[in-house]
């Protein structure tokens, strides 16, 4: 009961959380405004509720978590602006518009963003950072097409899992195309995945990032 009701509390003291920083990221702040709208998508994204955390603990990890990847978003969101990436006003309606046809209404969807902190002109603005870090995010983790041989020795070293039961029987030193085609997918997934958290680390690395306490 406790801690529902500081989840109250806390939602009642939302107008100055604008004021209260929850880190500082090579200078820019993080307040807790940001910090309460980002983790209620990152609810979201896992399918729970705030309402649904009873438990403090596990409530403070979650939030935890949330925190640590806004902090990666703003550092690719600087990433973006060192490189002059630009996103132009018609790719952020464009986007808008797309999320806001998912919507029963446009009214639902203005109902929405102000259960959420925003206006339209807010949200917008929001959508165009976004935009150009995850834009940046994909330039500095693409990976090269992996070649043949590196397919083959992948679908060798994963065989049993690549190949599927119904295959098991087929000589090891034939290769099916759809077993090959799999063994592509997840090699570029493995290689994209290890190039992001490496991403990560290398913008970490050279940061000044502060938790408030």
């Amino acid at each position: 009961m406790r801690f529902l009701l500081l989840c109250l509390l806390l939602v009642a003291a939302k107008a100055s959380w604008a004021d209260v920083p929850a880190a500082r990221v090579n200078g820019v702040t993080i307040d807790l405004l940001r910090l309460e709208r980002y983790f209620s998508e990152y609810l979201q994204a896992q399918g729970r509720a705030v309402a649904s955390i009873r438990n403090p603990t596990l409530y403070k990890r979650l939030r935890e978590q949330a925190l640590d990847e806004l902090i990666d978003k703003e550092l690719l969101w600087q990433e973006a602006q060192r490189r002059g990436i630009h996103i132009s006003d018609e790719q952020v309606s464009a986007q808008v518009s797309e999320i806001e046809a998912a919507f029963a209404s446009p009214a639902l969807f203005a109902r929405r963003l102000a259960d959420a902190g925003f206006d339209r002109a807010e949200y917008a603005d929001y959508m165009r950072r976004e935009m150009a870090a995850q834009r940046v995010y994909a330039q500095l983790s693409a990976v090269d097409e992996p070649s043949q041989a590196e397919v083959a020795a992948f679908y060798q070293a994963n065989r049993q899992t690549l190949q599927g039961a119904q295959n098991q029987s087929v000589s090891p030193s034939v290769i099916p195309e759809p077993a090959l085609q799999r063994a592509k997918a997840a090699l570029i997934g493995q290689l994209q995945a290890q190039a992001r958290q490496s991403v990560r680390q290398r913008l970490r690395q050279s940061a000044t990032v502060e938790i408030a306490d």
